[in-house]
């Protein structure tokens, strides 16, 4: 059973798996929410935990940072340990004045320049899309729950993290609604869509690329706390 990136064995993944980049923050939401937690996967140092939060399996796995590394493991996930909903708790870099530091955003679409999704349709240009079931069970718990404002739009997934020219590289996006960059949604959407699988991403606005304003890296752990629980609520009873 085990894959070249993952050691877990048939069964040790719940059906709903959340999905952060940093493998420390899969630690952190282990050790934090979970409980009777057992470590499934450390190869490379991508962490994967199940436990249970709410006394409901819930697991949590890192992917790495952007498209080409999440992929692997999201594809593994699906195809070879049968998970059946994605839940991508990331940060995201924001394109609007409007949107604060430590606000929530929830990824309705993800729009990329990654190959990894465009050049698998040809001429086509596919258009990656959140599991609308599971993007309302983020919207009402955000709406029970999160302390913080909370937009739901298109995000960019992006393999480039410095973009030429920073906000000017994005900004026709911006005046198209995009509401902020990250770099993994658009492969997660996609390959859940291949699988029959569910996916949704939300994130934690870290920084405004507008405003130029951003959470300390210190607070930045502390801060994503209200994604987590609406993600936790929204994987236990997807």
């Amino acid at each position: 059973m085990p894959t070249p990136h993952n050691r877990a064995n048939h069964g040790d993944y719940a059906p709903s798996v959340l999905l952060p980049g940093d493998p420390l923050r899969a630690k952190w939401i282990a050790d934090n929410y979970l409980d009777d937690v057992k470590l499934v996967n450390d190869v490379r140092g991508c962490y994967g935990y199940t436990g249970l939060f709410d006394n409901r399996l819930v697991s949590v796995q890192a992917t790495g940072m952007g498209q080409p590394s999440a992929a692997i493991y999201v594809e593994e996930l699906l195809r070879d340990y049968g998970v059946k909903n994605l839940i991508r708790v990331g940060t995201c870099g924001g394109f609007s004045e409007k949107i604060k530091v430590r606000d929530l955003i929830i990824g309705m679409g993800a729009c990329t320049d990654s190959s990894i999704v465009t050049n698998r349709f040809g001429a086509f240009n596919y258009a990656p899309i959140a599991d609308y079931k599971l993007m309302a069970s983020l919207i009402e718990y955000a709406g029970e729950l999160s302390s913080v404002p909370y937009h739901v739009g298109s995000l960019l997934s992006s393999d480039t993290f410095y973009q030429e020219g920073g906000f000017e590289g994005y900004r026709k996006l911006a005046e198209h609604g995009v509401l902020g960059v990250e770099m993994e949604a658009a492969t997660i959407y996609t390959l859940a869509a291949k699988y029959g699988a569910r996916a949704v991403a939300v994130c934690t606005m870290t920084d405004c690329l507008v405003t130029k304003t951003e959470i300390p890296a210190s607070d930045r752990q502390s801060s994503l706390d209200d994604m987590v629980k609406i993600a936790l609520y929204t994987a236990v009873v997807a």
